[in-house]
């Protein structure tokens, strides 16, 4: 039978305290943020970048989105967010990039969940940039393409909110963007629920994992 998962109570300032500690390492160094929907990567990397200033770059895999025309052809639209709707070898390839650090700048793509669509070449990674964060539901799945990220990372975090919030956060995110309440709801529960369910299953491969008080 396999061990609970250990679940440690941090603040950001900690997070923050030990992002900083990697900048001190010789080389680019990468570092993963890993949850399930709605629990706060985004967030959580942005506050680090903001407190860790320029040399510092968020490059997140939700920019590795398969175009919505590309998912209707592929009968997978009402699934987005699935592990099987993103360019995994794409992202992959990308990370490679950013962690050989060379002289040219690495240019990267977004997500804009306004338009609900990837923007390709929307980030430029400098040969300045110490850290690379980069969140994402998939970054520690133990199968291929996936699975070669985690040597690529030089620490991964399972961040691992309170359910309630989670769900509450996800919520208001679909409303957020154009989503009724229900549609929302119904949305986070049999669309993004599965997806959390694969991503809870990974989290024995983190550095840690951190509920945020």
């Amino acid at each position: 039978m396999d061990m609970p998962i250990a679940v440690t109570d941090v603040t950001v300032d900690e997070l923050v305290e030990r992002a900083r500690d990697l900048t001190r390492n010789p080389g680019r160094q990468l570092l993963g943020l890993v949850g399930a929907p709605g629990a706060g990567k985004s967030t959580v990397a942005e506050i680090i970048a903001d407190a860790l200033g320029p040399a510092t770059q968020v490059v997140e895999m939700d920019g590795f989105h398969l175009s919505n025309e590309l998912l209707t052809t592929l009968g997978r639209r009402n699934r987005k967010g699935a592990k099987d709707t993103f360019d995994a070898a794409g992202y992959v390839h990308l990370l490679r990039r950013l962690k050989e650090a060379g002289p040219d700048p690495v240019y990267a793509p977004v997500f804009d969940r306004s338009l609900d669509l990837a923007v390709a070449g929307a980030i430029a990674v400098e040969e300045s940039c110490q850290l690379v964060i980069t969140a994402g539901n998939y970054l520690l799945l133990d199968e291929e393409p996936w699975s070669e990220i985690r040597e690529l990372l030089d620490e991964a975090w399972f961040l691992e909110p309170a359910e309630d919030q989670r769900m509450a956060q996800l919520v208001a995110r679909h409303e957020r963007f154009g989503r009724t309440r229900a549609e929302a709801q119904a949305w986070a529960s049999t669309t993004d629920e599965p997806n959390a369910e694969i991503v809870r299953g990974s989290n024995h491969r983190a550095d840690l994992v951190a509920r945020l008080v």
